[in-house]
C-alpha cells in the first residue's frame, strides 16, 4: 500500500456538491482506503477568459494500486461528473489529479508525480499542509518552504458547516459525516 495526495475541484455546477460526490467515489476505489480529507477552500479561478470560483481540497488516500492504475480511476470518477476537456485549465464539473504517491517520482507523457505545478497553486498548498505539515518531497523541497514563497491571496476556507469532515488516525479507522453516508473503518 502506498500513500498518496489526490486534488479535488470543481467550478461549474454545484462545485461543493461535486466535490463530495468525488469524495464519495473515492471510498469505493479498488484496493484504495480514504485516511483523510482536507477542508475545503473557495479560490479563485486560474485560465482562460472569466470563470466562477472553485472548491478545491486535497484527500489522502492508502492505495494498492499503480500510479497509472490510480489516473485511469480518477480519470473514470470525472468522466462520471461530465468532465468535458475542451481548453487547458478551462472551467470543470470536476477535477481530480495525483498530487504525491509516496516517494516516487514520474515524469511521462500522461503523468508527473509530484505534480508539476502543484507549488504555485496556494489551492493544493494550504489544503495539503492541513493534512501532513511536515512533508518532505523527493527533490528535498519542504511543503513548510514551499507555502512560505506561496500567498493565500484569493483563497479562502468554506464555511465548516457546509463541507464534508474525516477524522482519521494511522489505524485507518474514519469517520463520515452523514453528508457523504456515514461510514466507519473497513467500509473505506
Amino acid at each position: 500500500m502506498q500513500q498518496c495526495f489526490v486534488a479535488l475541484g470543481s467550478n461549474l455546477g454545484d462545485p461543493l456538491v461535486q466535490v463530495m460526490k468525488a469524495v464519495e467515489a473515492l471510498q469505493h476505489l479498488p484496493d484504495t482506503r480514504l485516511l483523510a480529507l482536507s477542508s475545503f477552500y473557495r479560490s479563485v479561478a486560474i485560465g482562460p477568459g472569466v470563470q466562477p470560483d472553485y472548491i478545491n481540497g486535497v484527500a489522502e488516500l492508502d492505495t494498492g494500486l499503480t500510479p497509472h492504475q490510480l489516473l485511469v480511476q480518477l480519470q473514470q470518477i470525472e468522466q462520471q461528473h461530465k468532465r468535458v476537456r475542451t481548453e487547458r485549465w478551462g472551467p470543470r464539473t470536476l477535477d481530480l489529479d495525483i498530487l504525491l504517491f509516496g516517494d516516487q517520482l514520474l515524469d511521462e507523457a500522461d503523468l508527473t508525480i509530484p505534480h508539476p505545478r502543484m507549488q504555485e497553486r496556494n489551492f493544493v498548498l494550504y489544503p495539503l499542509l492541513s493534512l501532513v505539515s511536515e512533508w518532505q518531497f523527493p527533490d528535498g523541497r519542504s511543503l513548510s518552504d514551499l507555502i512560505k514563497k506561496c500567498s493565500d491571496e484569493g483563497l479562502s476556507l468554506v464555511d465548516e458547516y457546509s463541507s464534508p469532515t474525516i477524522f482519521a488516525s494511522k489505524n485507518k479507522t474514519s469517520t463520515v459525516d452523514a453528508d457523504l453516508n456515514t461510514t466507519s473503518g473497513d467500509a473505506l
